[in-house]
């Protein structure tokens, strides 16, 4: 750049409202990490701008003194050196000045006063070098240093940049709404877990007990009645189901156990959607076995009545849901539909011939999203519902969380999924009827993959989800507690914000809109993709780590980023508005550094390995015992699928009835408890002193759904300790 292209007064202009402080307007483009500090001008100050600098990868940046007496002076683009940078501030006299560095596309500066008042604003990256990891804890130290030094210029800093509270003393808390029933009873548990430490042992006990005897139950009643064991393999096979879509889904903040959870509330729902269909068929006139029933009444009841599950667990944690990342949607509204795609298949296993009682190919062991049906005959492909409704869940995730930020145009994804997901369940309902659907309905459904590629699309969202909920959480490092450890891939984030910058800086500004934006967009593209790459690998690596030290650690490290996760999604979706802090920033920051104290982080994850082999044994062992050639029964839908198993109930022997409803109980219980990250584990040393005292925390941490997280602990136990090495 030449140094006559920019005088002072454009580039102070951009970037600040007066000579000390900046302008807002540009700190809320692209929704900048601001972090004052105090620090004096000495080469220490000046070295730390130009490590931020390198992290941006820039090697030259623009300085200049911010004072109205100095707006006709050219800007000046030095090296990225630190002895540059001093050079040019003594060649501007003895006298202490303000003036801001900053670099090339104006995307991050640093602000430096007269006075020891110094302001960073940029991404993450650049902000490190010069306040540390912790942002939100420097904002939270610069506020009481303000509040007690009662500076004048400090304070109205603080005040400027979020740092402090208005108020008095005694309104420091964050304010904003109360709490929902599910954190009044996460409060709860906590503290019966801390302060009742007897009554939780109990309670494991329970839960270990009765979940193992609830497998003992169904086992017992697929031996009574053959047509149970089909339900066993459906089941196991949309937990795999979730575990693949819950595994790629790095952002997500709900936990497995919620998923499995909400399963089994979208295998109830198949009873009240299918007296709605009853109730639509009796007020119409028209027949539940005729084609106008599995189409006209089947689709739209079951398309709406599969997401009402999801909209239960809104009624009950409407401030945790706004705390979701975009892929929660996604993972809430899957697990619905396939726990309704279980209750409905189970249903029709129960009707069938044992010998066809499982269904065939698409539950295979190595089947991507298990459940889905096909016709070969007539070329028509449906999907499952669970990948259905996954997709319009899908949709209103990236919608919800992203219209804030890329615009209402995301509003018309969710259309598009229901009118893609209700095309192609029409097209298959008719087909398995034999009817013929539309020429409009065949023609949207061969527009939209005619059922092949609704999977992929399902995969490609929720790809697109995580990197928009890392890149709208990024922001929010200057109020969320840091991982332990240093990020990974500083040299490829290095390079990638470079491109940005280098490519940002060169794209006109008399461009139309619509154009610059997608040049900038094209520009950005790199950072995005390598800040959530890095991202992905830091989670996982502390994982790894966590894994060396024990079950105990694996299960804390866990739950800390999940609850972190959902800590910065929150602050990024409320922007400036109140929002449910829960758990709070003090609560994770001394989580945070537990774990860096018990990892050794102080100044491919073992989870997916251990996980995936307990669930591929077991589903593979229910597959390797059941599998056939067929698909259970023909042409059915909720109202018919209940009513035929009704009267298969009816006309069974009391004692198959009984072992029926008992294996629906342990299959319901199965599906609810038992499956979160167990909080103790017995130690291997006392376990062999004293193995009975242990009994209580053996039962409480190997509950059915808690197996895989002890097949990953196991495998952790390999790791050496050196793994630590990873984040340092």
């Amino acid at each position: 750049m030449d140094e006559q292209a920019m005088l002072t007064r454009d580039l102070v202009l951009r970037l600040c409202a007066n000579a000390t402080e900046f302008a807002q307007e540009w700190l809320r483009t692209d929704r900048k990490i601001v972090v004052p500090f105090t620090a004096t001008r000495d080469t220490k100050l000046i070295q730390a701008i130009v490590a931020a600098g390198t992290a941006m990868g820039v090697d030259r940046l623009l300085v200049c003194r911010t004072r109205a007496e100095h707006a006709y002076e050219p800007v000046t683009e030095v090296p990225g050196r630190t002895d540059a940078i001093v050079a040019l501030i003594r060649s501007w006299g003895d006298e202490p000045t303000d003036f801001i560095v900053a670099v090339e596309d104006f995307s991050a500066a640093v602000l430096v006063t007269a006075s020891p008042l110094t302001v960073a604003a940029g991404p993450d990256d650049f902000v490190r070098p010069l306040v540390g990891a912790d942002m939100a804890q420097a904002r939270a130290d610069f506020g009481e240093e303000a509040r007690t030094g009662r500076d004048p210029d400090l304070l109205r800093a603080a005040q400027q940049y979020g740092c402090l509270e208005f108020g008095g003393r005694h309104a420091r808390g964050a304010r904003g709404p109360g709490p929902d029933l599910v954190e009044r009873l996460t409060r709860r548990a906590e503290s019966l877990r801390e302060n009742g430490p007897g009554t939780i042992s109990g309670l494991r006990v329970l839960r270990g007990v009765w979940g193992w005897a609830m497998v003992a139950v169904f086992l017992l009643a697929g031996v009574f009645v053959p047509q149970v064991s089909a339900v066993l393999g459906i089941a196991l096979a949309m937990v795999w189901l979730l575990f693949q879509l819950a595994w790629p889904a790095r952002s997500r903040t709900v936990s497995f156990a919620t998923l499995t959870t909400v399963l089994a509330l979208g295998a109830l729902a198949l009873a009240p959607i299918a007296l709605a269909q009853q109730t639509v068929a009796g007020t119409t006139g028209v027949a539940l076995d005729g084609w106008a029933g599995h189409t006209y009444i089947a689709v739209p009841t079951e398309e709406v009545g599969k997401l009402v599950p999801v909209v239960l667990c809104w009624l009950f944690a409407r401030r945790r849901f706004k705390r979701f990342a975009s892929v929660d949607y996604l993972l809430l509204a899957a697990a619905s539909g396939a726990g309704f795609h279980l209750a409905e298949h189970g249903l029709r296993s129960l009707t069938a011939e044992p010998a066809l009682a499982v269904a065939g190919p698409e539950y295979g062991l190595f089947t991507l999203l298990p459940g889905w049906s096909s016709m070969p005959d007539v070329g028509v492909h449906f999907s499952g519902h669970a990948v259905t409704t996954g997709l319009i869940g899908a949709a209103f995730g990236l919608a919800i969380v992203g219209y804030r930020h890329y615009g209402l145009w995301m509003w018309v994804l969710p259309p598009l999924a229901v009118g893609v997901a209700a095309v192609e369940h029409m097209t298959f309902n008719a087909a398995q009827v034999g009817v013929e659907p539309t020429a409009v309905t065949s023609v949207v459904y061969t527009l939209s993959g005619g059922g092949v590629l609704t999977r992929w699309i399902l995969l490609l969202l929720l790809v697109v989800g995580v990197i928009m909920d890392y890149r709208l959480a990024r922001p929010a490092a200057e109020s969320t507690p840091p991982l332990p450890g240093e990020p990974p891939l500083a040299s490829l984030r290095s390079w990638a914000r470079g491109y940005t910058v280098r490519t940002g800086a060169r794209v006109p500004g008399d461009f139309a809109p619509i154009f610059r934006r997608t040049a900038l967009l094209w520009a950005r593209l790199p950072a995005v993709l390598a800040t959530t790459l890095s991202s992905i690998l830091h989670e996982l690596a502390l994982s790894v780590i966590a894994a060396s030290r024990g079950p105990a650690a694996l299960g804390d490290s866990w739950r800390f980023l999940r609850r972190r996760r959902a800590f910065a999604m929150g602050a990024a979706r409320a922007g400036d508005r109140a929002w449910r802090r829960f758990p709070s920033r003090e609560d994770l920051t001394a989580t945070e550094r537990d774990l860096a104290t018990r990892l050794d982080l102080a100044p491919v994850a073992p989870a997916a390995l251990g996980a995936a082999a307990v669930l591929v044994v077991a589903f593979g062992a229910t597959i390797a015992a059941t599998e056939t050639s067929g698909t259970a029964g023909g042409a059915a839908y909720a109202a018919t699928a209940l009513r035929d198993a009704g009267a298969w109930l009816g006309s069974a022997p009391q004692g198959h009835r009984l072992w029926v409803w008992a294996a629906g109980v342990a299959l319901v219980s199965l599906l609810i408890t038992g499956w979160r990250v167990p909080h103790a584990y017995p130690g291997m040393r006392n376990f062999l002193r004293a193995p009975g005292a242990n009994i209580s925390l053996i039962l409480g941490a190997f509950a059915p759904g808690q197996v895989p997280y002890a097949a990953t602990g196991l495998f952790g136990l390999v790791l050496p300790r050196t793994t630590s090495r990873l984040l340092r």
